[in-house]
C-alpha cells in the first residue's frame, strides 16, 4: 500500500512539473510584454522632458515671484501717496501681473520639455481646442454685438431694463453692453444675452419717456377729487413734458388686509435722466 501511495505521488509530482516547464515560456514571455511598455514610456517620457531645465524652471519661478510682490509694494505706496492714481495703478498693475504669468509659463515649458515635430502637434492641437471651448462664449458674443448694433432694440443713452437691472445705455460694444444704473453703478452685460432674454427700453431713442407714479386711496374717498390733485401735481412740475398728455388711471387692487383704490400717472418727463425727481416732485 505505501508503495502505491509512493508511485502514484511520483506521478503527480512529474506532471506538476511537466506543466510549469510548459507555462514557463508564456509566464517569460508576459513578462518581457509586460515590462517593455514600461521601458518605452520611460524613454520616451526621458526624451520628451529636459531634466536640467528644470532647476532654472525654478530659479524662474521664485524670480518672478519677488518680481511680483517688489511691484506689488511700490504700486500699494504709491497709491497712498497719490490717491488719484491709484485706481489707475492698479489697473497696470493688473496688466503687470498677467503679463508675468504669461512669459513665466511659456519659458517654464520650453526649458522643461524638448520639442519633436509630433509634440508639437499634439500641444498645438490642444491648444486650438482650449482655445475654441474657451473663446465660444466671445465668439456668441461678437455676433449678438453685430445684430445689437444693426437691430437695434436699444441705443446709447436709452433707459433700459434687463435681467433684474434697470438704468442707462453707457456704451454698446462687440462684447458687452454697459449700463448705469440709477444708483450710479456700472453693469456690463454679455452681448450674447441679449439673443435669449427681454429688454425693455423706455425711450427708444428719444430724450422723452413716460414714467408711471402709483398712489393708494380708500375705496370710500372721493376718486375723481384724487385723480384731478394728482393730474394738477404732475402739470405743474418743472420735469413735465406737456405735448405728451397726462393720464390717471384708477382700478381696485388688494393691499394688504383691504382693497384699495389704486391710481396711476401716466406722463411724460423731459429728459430719462428726470424720472427720479419727477416722481419725487410729483409725490
Amino acid at each position: 500500500m505505501q508503495n502505491y501511495i509512493k508511485t502514484n505521488t511520483w506521478k503527480s509530482l512529474r506532471r506538476c512539473g511537466v506543466l510549469l516547464a510548459s507555462l514557463s515560456p508564456l509566464v517569460a514571455q508576459g513578462q518581457a510584454l509586460a515590462v517593455i511598455p514600461d521601458a518605452s514610456e520611460m524613454a520616451l517620457l526621458s526624451n520628451i522632458i529636459n531634466w536640467t531645465g528644470f532647476a532654472r524652471a525654478i530659479a524662474l519661478i521664485f524670480f518672478a515671484w519677488l518680481l511680483l510682490r517688489f511691484v506689488d509694494r511700490i504700486v500699494e505706496d504709491l497709491g497712498r501717496s497719490a490717491a488719484e492714481r491709484r485706481l489707475l495703478l492698479q489697473r497696470l498693475n493688473t496688466f503687470f501681473h498677467f503679463f508675468i504669468y504669461l512669459v513665466t509659463a511659456v519659458v517654464i515649458i520650453f526649458y522643461s520639455f524638448n520639442f519633436s515635430a509630433q509634440v508639437r502637434a499634439v500641444i498645438g492641437g490642444t491648444v486650438v481646442v482650449a482655445v475654441g471651448f474657451a473663446t465660444r462664449d466671445l465668439l456668441a458674443s461678437l455676433v449678438a454685438g453685430v445684430l445689437i448694433i444693426f437691430d437695434r432694440p436699444f441705443q446709447i443713452g436709452d433707459r433700459v431694463k434687463f435681467g433684474g437691472e434697470y438704468g442707462d445705455i453707457l456704451s454698446i460694444g462687440l462684447r458687452s453692453v454697459k449700463l448705469r444704473t440709477l444708483d450710479d453703478s456700472t453693469v456690463t452685460i454679455p452681448n450674447n444675452l441679449f439673443l435669449s432674454e427681454v429688454a425693455s427700453s423706455g425711450n427708444s431713442g428719444e430724450l422723452e419717456m413716460q414714467t408711471v407714479v402709483e398712489f393708494y386711496i380708500g375705496v370710500d374717498q372721493d376718486i375723481d377729487r384724487a385723480r384731478d390733485i394728482i393730474r394738477e401735481a404732475a402739470a405743474t412740475s418743472r420735469y413735465i413734458f406737456l405735448p405728451k398728455p397726462i393720464v390717471v388711471l384708477a382700478s381696485q387692487t388688494p393691499l394688504q388686509s383691504c382693497i384699495a383704490m389704486r391710481l396711476s400717472l401716466k406722463s411724460y418727463v423731459l429728459d430719462t435722466k428726470h424720472e427720479k425727481d419727477f416722481e419725487t416732485d410729483i409725490t
